[in-house]
Formats: C-alpha cells, sequence, structure tokens
C-alpha cells in the first residue's frame, strides 16, 4: 500500500497495491501495522456503510467531541465520492484547511483521517456505497458536525446538494 501525505497533518491517502489474473483482482485495504507507522493506531472498533441514492447527496461534515474522537479510514466501494476532511483542530497548523479526495469504486483509494477533523462527502454518481472504519463507538452525546457550506471554510464542493438531511443543514458554522 503507498501512503500520500495531504496538507493536513495525520490524513493520508492510500493506494492499494492490486493483484490481478484471469479471475479478477485482490487488493488489501488495511494493515494495522502500516497505518501505525503513519501515526494511526490502526485500531478500529466499527464499520458501517453509507449507501446513497442519488448523485449529489451531500453528508457531513460530521465528527465526535473528545473524549469520543474517532479516527476513520474512508473509501468508495460503488460509485464516485467527493471526499472532504476538514481541518478543525484549533493547535493544528493546518486549521481551517480542507483538501478533497475523489474516491472511486474503480481507483480503489482511501482516506485515513486522524481524530478531530470533520469528514463529509458528495456524491458524484447514484448508487454510491461508502465504507468506514472507525477508530470509537458512536456516542450520540458527542457527535457533531460543521455546516457544509460553512464561509470559513469555503470549501469548493462540485455541485449544490440534490440531498442533504436537515441536521447537516443545521450545523453551526466554524466560527461563531
Amino acid at each position: 500500500m503507498t501512503f500520500h501525505a495531504s496538507t493536513i497533518p495525520g490524513v493520508f491517502l492510500l493506494e492499494p497495491s492490486v493483484s490481478s489474473d484471469d479471475r479478477g483482482w485482490f487488493a488489501e485495504l488495511f494493515q494495522s501495522r502500516q497505518l501505525t507507522e503513519h501515526g494511526c493506531n490502526g485500531h478500529f472498533v466499527r464499520t458501517a456503510l453509507s449507501y446513497n441514492r442519488e448523485a449529489g447527496t451531500l453528508r457531513g461534515l460530521h465528527f465526535q467531541r473528545p473524549p469520543h474522537g474517532d479516527p476513520k479510514l474512508v473509501t468508495c466501494v460503488t460509485g464516485t465520492m467527493f471526499d472532504v476532511v476538514a481541518d478543525i483542530r484549533p493547535d493544528s497548523p493546518a486549521y481551517g484547511r480542507w483538501e478533497s479526495f475523489e474516491l472511486t469504486a474503480a481507483n480503489r483509494r482511501l482516506v485515513l483521517m486522524p481524530e478531530g477533523v470533520a469528514h463529509g462527502f458528495e456524491t458524484l454518481a447514484a448508487d454510491t456505497t461508502v465504507l468506514y472504519h472507525l477508530g470509537a463507538y458512536y456516542a450520540r452525546e458527542a457527535g457533531a458536525g460543521v455546516r457544509w457550506d460553512d464561509p470559513t471554510l469555503a470549501i469548493a464542493w462540485p455541485a449544490p446538494p440534490a440531498s442533504i438531511s436537515d441536521q447537516d443543514r443545521a450545523w453551526g458554522f466554524l466560527q461563531g
């Protein structure tokens, strides 16, 4: 697996090594030792899928407040998505910066992110399924978010959302 550092500390784009033959292909998506070498403890306690019926579905920007912060490893198993990580850690040199990654079923890339950053995505195709490995149990009282259209972050989403939850529309801004 190849790790590409992003502009946000602790965030990596991962490209799995793929072995192919006449039957198809095989790719290892997770190896604890490699994640630990790149600053993630490699310990995930949950795995989740998010199915998104429409192109233009926007989810996020989500995170869990301490002490329930959760590192994530995210990939796209069907469809195409515009994946966003926003650094909302006040003590980070990248505070207020965001980075995006195009994840597709075809490119098999993954994004590894530490706790303390906000995560969201917009689907670029109908029938997009996202796979998450999460490093903490869900704690409803710690669930939080930042609005997708936060002016401080000024994320350049590919298109206005076609579908977004009321909760995601209601998150507050990063500053204020």
